[in-house]
């Protein structure tokens, strides 16, 4: 006990409680009839360190380890995902902190909301408390995912969000890496897994289908994260992002007019045709209605005044992202060009329009 107890820098009386509570007991003994530890026993033990100094409760320990349906391989798994999390919150806080600096140095106004930004846990906790104020499941689009998931039974929903988009007809389980998000899921949604996309915590090929509802571009590695999703599941489905065509940024008026920063938010985001490759997938376009009741980015395309609403722009990852001033200055153009008339006369073709080809795709593998 005592040689364990130094390879793994944690004090014999700290061993002798998790044996008194059965956290975790030695299982064998040495000639001299001392308490000792098997290589089963180590494994469990450095299970418990780790799951302790990413601050779970002895409780919440002893659920995780007691998991009757986890292996060693699939605690790795989760681990890891537990730690890509906490980097993630990590770089967040750095670069809210890098945004408030360089409005200070330029003599602009912080606001409350922006000063606490730099305590959100991921992008997703810092947009989380809007979330489900206008995002919410399109009927259309949903039906568009829907048919591409066929006759799967079991649906594994990654960067599941609050649960939008989720099938009632199928056995879905979710993963969510924010606990803000999870939080907001409603009363007898899918169970959902606090994991990362990168770093799934299932065996090969346990789910018919894997899907992933506009989420793949705030994965900090979205190529390995579609990778586990082709692992993990027979068939991969996913709303996406094409950046491929030429000149992309320009077939969305707000994009093309008010927020050019647009480009640089997507500028490493993976190919369409990178991530097609990546899982062997087709792509079909996926328009938005003009009347879309999910508050994505690009659903208010018809209706512009919308975003000139605060509580509509704090469900939009995207103005998180190219920050505050770039936000303000967009904001009050189109505000300034909704009431000269400029933006009626640039987009005149709009008005006839029932639905529009903005750039989401549809991966089907």
């Amino acid at each position: 006990m005592g040689r364990v107890a130094g390879l793994a820098g944690v004090s014999v009386r700290t061993l002798h409680h998790y044996d008194e509570i059965g956290l975790v007991r030695p299982s064998a003994r040495t000639s001299a009839g001392y308490r000792a530890y098997s290589a089963a026993d180590v494994e469990r033990l450095r299970e418990v360190l780790a799951y302790r100094r990413l601050g779970f409760g002895l409780r919440e320990v002893a659920e995780l380890v007691g998991d009757p349906t986890a292996d060693a391989v699939a605690h790795l798994r989760r681990l890891r995902g537990l730690l890509l999390a906490r980097r993630d919150r990590a770089d967040a806080m750095v670069t809210a902190i890098d945004r408030e600096l360089q409005a200070r140095a330029k003599g602009l106004a912080v606001t409350p909301e922006e000063q606490l930004e730099m305590l959100g846990a991921r992008l997703y906790d810092a947009i989380g408390g809007a979330y489900t104020a206008t995002r919410r499941t399109e009927p259309r689009i949903a039906a568009q995912i829907w048919d591409a998931l066929g006759d799967a039974r079991t649906v594994l929903n990654v960067g599941a969000g609050t649960g939008s988009y989720e099938p009632a007809d199928r056995d879905v389980t979710a993963v969510e890496p924010s606990a803000v998000m999870r939080g907001q899921r409603p009363a007898g949604s899918a169970p959902c897994v606090a994991a990362t996309a990168e770093c799934l915590p299932f065996g090969d090929r346990s789910f018919d289908v894997a899907m992933a509802v506009s989420t793949v571009h705030h994965w900090r590695d979205p190529m390995a994260g579609l990778r586990e999703m082709r692992r993990v599941a027979r068939r991969v489905v996913v709303l996406t992002f094409d950046t491929d065509e030429p000149g992309w940024q320009d077939r969305f008026w707000l994009t093309r007019d008010y927020l050019p920063e647009f480009a640089a938010v997507l500028a490493d985001f993976p190919s369409l045709a990178g991530m097609a490759g990546a899982i062997g997938a087709r792509a079909e376009p996926v328009p938005v209605p003009w009347d879309c009741a999910d508050g994505l980015f690009e659903a208010y395309w018809r209706r512009p005044e919308a975003y000139l609403e605060d509580h509509v722009r704090r469900a939009m990852s995207v103005w998180t992202r190219v920050g505050p001033e770039a936000e303000q200055r967009a904001v009050r153009r189109l505000g300034d060009d909704l009431d000269s008339g400029r933006w009626a006369e640039r987009n005149t073709g709009l008005g006839g329009l029932d639905a529009a080809d903005l750039g989401l795709r549809l991966l089907m593998a």
